[in-house]
């Protein structure tokens, strides 16, 4: 059943006043793909822009704040938690990981890909000078915890 949508197939807002509070966290990832030499210049610090991790990380915590502003029908939520940790993968690839705490109502899945998400255009935005070839790929949910529907992880 899509639980955004009423009896008469409008959207609606999900109504969660009756949905006990629980301890809930979601992790999501991205991963951004780039020339060696992009990597090598982040990796290094001697990117022109400063540090593009330390930017990427913020600005993928703010996302995560304001999902409920850009996601219509998401819940503003209490996030007690998020951390966005930004990681070279070999020479050419960074993983993102985002992850997101509550206790609330609603689950923070969307809050973490949003997360991960903006952390991703945020690389490219600081690096597109240097790189406009980059990649933005493989965009997904990686657990949930919490609620209901309990505990589910991505498969490997």
């Amino acid at each position: 059943m899509l639980t955004h949508l009423d009896a008469q197939g409008r959207a609606n807002m999900v109504d969660v006043t009756d949905k006990a509070i629980t301890a809930r966290e979601a992790a999501a990832e991205a991963w951004v793909r780039m020339r060696p030499e992009t990597l090598r210049m982040i990796v290094d610090g001697e990117h022109p822009k400063g540090d593009v991790f330390a930017v990427a990380r913020i600005a993928g915590i703010q996302a995560a704040k304001k999902t409920h502003e850009l996601i219509p029908l998401c819940h503003p939520l209490l996030l007690t938690s998020i951390k966005v940790d930004l990681c070279a993968r070999g020479e050419e690839r960074v993983r993102i990981v985002a992850r997101c705490k509550l206790a609330g109502q609603t689950g923070v899945e969307m809050e973490a890909l949003t997360a991960a998400s903006v952390a991703a255009l945020t690389l490219y935005d600081m690096c597109k000078a240097v790189d406009r070839g980059m990649v933005i790929e493989a965009l997904r949910l990686l657990e949930k915890s919490g609620g209901k529907s309990g505990y589910w992880e991505a498969d490997a």
